[in-house]
């Protein structure tokens, strides 16, 4: 036993030997293939490097011919080494040639080898080669010796970064190192617009020592760095600007629970008995955790990994000593491959202009905490950091998600205009905020905000919204790892209700599922997750989950009137389901002599085109219809509002779409049942015009849309806009938007 718990110890020790010793750092890499092939009792050792483009070159085997090296190239995804290389992911095959990835290459003589373990060689989070061990006799590797090759990959990396092998610059791209300007786009999920220069996110700090010379020594160095590093995020948490309650609080207060998490800690002290030192350790669990995460189909957990990265970050640099965080000197644009809330924190307020991810999700913890914080921010730039340079010039553009690399100074002048006009604006708004959102010919349209973390009611007293016309209840679920307690959901709703001040406040119940998966539940793939199982769907399938949200709502509302609504429902069976629900939780607060609301208004979302065609026997029912815009016109026109391909394909001011809507509203008005647009559609000055001239008075919108519209607003005549639109629903064109805007322009409305 105690020579089995040796054996990795010895083998680092060997292969930090060879990677100390004499010779160029080929010699010592073919040495090295030699030694791994030995102690894996394999009769292949096989090391393949990344060159420029993405190709996999064979660096050096033991067991293959050698006339293949340095002449055997892979792209990625081709044959198993470029599989492995693709994923990420180790991939251990009993019989190669059986794989449906396998690709031959008879200068190799490979194909008497049966058995095929390949793991990658990881460096600054990106692959940098392939470590493939082959044997002739068919078997599966153990997981031990899984992980033990994983482990020397760890050690390969270091010759590898050492740019002996692989000249790096021979890999950047080609646009990295032209300096010429250019445009790449993203995903916007924090609004603003930001100029500064580009600084790099210190994602990991870059480990070169290995093995271990004293395991107590190195525990020690550990156990310090973690209880510096729990004292770091405690006093992140007591920050003024975090404030004491809102959901980027709770995100907060989750990365805490897994900076004490003991289990995490134990794994890395285990690591350290194999042999590694501290950072190898730190590092070599969190390689673990990336592939665990990574491949899980729980989409919390893969949420998270850059939560966990973060944590393993603090470790490393506080093992290095280093501080968290990088110096700004000028407004500064960070960019990073991912980031964990609290890294966010590290940087100076004042500076830090805006953000830029390679990866990220509008659920993403960062995000929350950006969004929070309003610092502008734009996910899914995939590469940028291989097109942009330290110190790069950038314009990040959170309204249109895109970011402008090298801008020359004219179009930097022209966003410094931008930003100042929309400062200039922004305050003219504020300054109207109080002003009556009435039409020149004295027609009251009321002007509610859209709202999901408890931060944004913040915006309600800031722009004089008059309400909330619906508040997303999503977001609480999402960042946690398990269903909300009752308490918890109950405080958040009535810290809404509170800062709302007695305005009304409409509650969407949970759309979960679809893209806004929970990991309370279990998640299962679907083609078409948008018009898959999701919001009502779930809750009349998992009545608990509901009934829990109602109660909460309901003990918060104590003493209030509280107004809910039903997301995506397609028929009226549906509504009467989930309104049977709610009114039994009603008489279960009577009945238990329970504090509840003094008055519940139920009504639904309309998103679902079928829903219209229900509209009288459904108007007998709801208090209030709320049409969603968003997910109506998706489906109305049977066009994915996320494919870059179809943006621009179908206009939401197309005579069909307000044929549409005029025909819900004239609907609802004849049945004395309030009708709100609730979607983006509504938060544009000119859709919004038109939406007036349909017969609309009440508009539920982004907070900053709010001004623009009122604006709008003032200078409209219902009476006028109402007779141009309603001569024009029976036109063939497929967009009036033109003709609308010659309308403003005419009739100087402000646009």
């Amino acid at each position: 036993m105690n020579d089995l718990a040796s054996r990795p110890r010895l083998l680092l020790r060997r292969l930090h030997q060879v990677m100390a010793g004499p010779g160029s750092a080929q010699e010592r890499l073919d040495r090295l293939t030699t030694v791994i092939a030995q102690n894996m009792v394999a009769e292949v050792c096989s090391v393949y490097l990344v060159r420029a483009g993405e190709i996999l070159e064979l660096f050096a085997t033991e067991g293959l011919k050698q006339e293949a090296v340095h002449h055997t190239r892979l792209r990625f995804g081709e044959g198993l080494v470029g599989l492995v290389a693709q994923r990420a992911l180790p991939l251990n095959v009993q019989e190669a040639s059986s794989h449906p990835r396998y690709a031959y290459r008879p200068e190799t003589g490979e194909e008497t080898y049966h058995s095929f373990l390949g793991v990658p060689i990881v460096r600054h989070n990106k692959v940098a080669g392939i470590l493939v061990v082959q044997n002739v006799k068919p078997r599966e590797y153990s997981a031990e010796e899984e992980e033990a090759l994983l482990t020397v990959a760890m050690v390969l990396a270091e010759l590898v970064g050492s740019g002996e092998l692989v000249d790096p610059d021979e890999i950047a791209d080609g646009l990295n190192q032209s300096g010429l300007p250019l445009t790449i786009k993203g995903q916007k999920m924090a609004d603003g617009i930001a100029l500064g220069v580009a600084v790099f996110h210190e994602g990991r700090v870059e480990v070169t020592r290995f093995v271990a010379e004293d395991l107590e020594t190195e525990k020690a160095r550990l156990l310090e760095a973690f209880e510096t590093m729990r004292e770091q995020v405690d006093r992140m948490i007591a920050l003024p600007e975090i404030g004491t309650a809102g959901e980027h609080r709770d995100i907060l207060e989750t990365f805490k629970m897994f900076a004490y998490d003991r289990g995490w800690q134990r794994r890395i002290f285990d690591a350290i008995d194999s042999g590694l030192t501290a950072e190898a350790s730190v590092e070599r669990v969190q390689q673990q955790n990336r592939r665990r995460m990574i491949a899980s189909p729980d989409p919390y957990l893969r949420e998270r990994l850059s939560d966990l990265d973060d944590l393993a970050n603090r470790l490393l640099r506080t093992l290095a000593g280093r501080q968290n965080g990088q110096e700004l000197s000028e407004d500064s644009i960070i960019i990073a491959r991912t980031m964990g809330p609290a890294e966010l924190l590290d940087y100076d307020r004042s500076k830090l202009a805006g953000v830029v991810l390679e990866d990220g999700s509008a659920t993403s913890h960062v995000v929350i905490l950006a969004r929070a914080m309003g610092i502008p921010l734009i996910g899914r730039c995939i590469d940028i950091g291989e097109h942009v340079r330290a110190g790069d010039r950038l314009i990040l553009d959170g309204d249109s998600g895109q970011v402008l690399v090298r801008p020359g100074e004219d179009l930097c002048e022209t966003y410094r205009d931008s930003i100042l006009i929309k400062r200039e604006q922004a305050a003219q708004f504020r300054a109207e905020r109080n002003l009556p959102s009435v039409t020149r010919d004295g027609v009251r349209i009321h002007l509610h905000m859209n709202a999901g973390l408890q931060s944004d009611m913040a915006h309600l007293d800031a722009l004089g919204a008059d309400g909330v016309g619906l508040f997303r209840t999503e977001f609480q679920f999402m960042v946690s790892s398990t269903l909300p307690r009752l308490e918890t959901q109950q405080e958040l709703y009535k810290a809404v209700l509170d800062a709302a001040g007695g305005r009304p406040v409409v509650f969407r119940t949970l759309d979960i599922g679809g893209d806004k998966a929970v990991p309370f539940l279990q998640h299962e793939e679907e083609e078409n997750p948008a018009m898959g199982w999701r919001a009502i769907r779930i809750a009349l399938d998992r009545p608990v989950l509901l009934r829990y949200q109602l109660r909460a709502l309901m003990g918060a509302a104590a003493g209030r009137s509280l107004s809910i609504m039903f997301p995506m429902i397609a028929d009226v069976a549906e509504f009467k389901a989930a309104r049977k629900i709610a009114l039994k939780e009603m008489e279960r607060f009577e009945r238990l002599g329970l504090k509840g609301p003094v008055d519940l208004q139920i009504g639904t979302m309309l998103e679902v085109p079928a829903l219209a065609w229900q509209l009288d026997s459904l108007l007998e029912l709801v208090d209030f219809v709320s049409i969603g815009t968003n997910d109506l016109m998706q489906f109305f026109f049977a066009s994915d509002r996320s494919n870059p391909r179809l943006i621009d394909r179908y206009d939401l001011l197309s005579p069909a779409v307000l044929s549409f809507i005029r025909m819900v509203v004239k609907a609802c008005d004849r049945a004395g049942v309030p009708v709100t647009v609730c979607g983006e559609m509504g938060g544009r000055p000119l859709e919004a015009m038109a939406l007036i001239g349909l017969g609309l008075r009440r508009l539920s919108i982004s907070p900053m849309t709010i001004g623009p519209v009122r604006r709008m607003i003032r200078s409209l005549n219902v009476r006028q806009i109402e007779n141009y639109i309603l001569d024009m629903l029976q036109s063939p064109d497929h967009s009036l938007r033109v003709k609308f805007k010659d309308y403003a322009r005419d009739h100087s409305v402000d646009l």
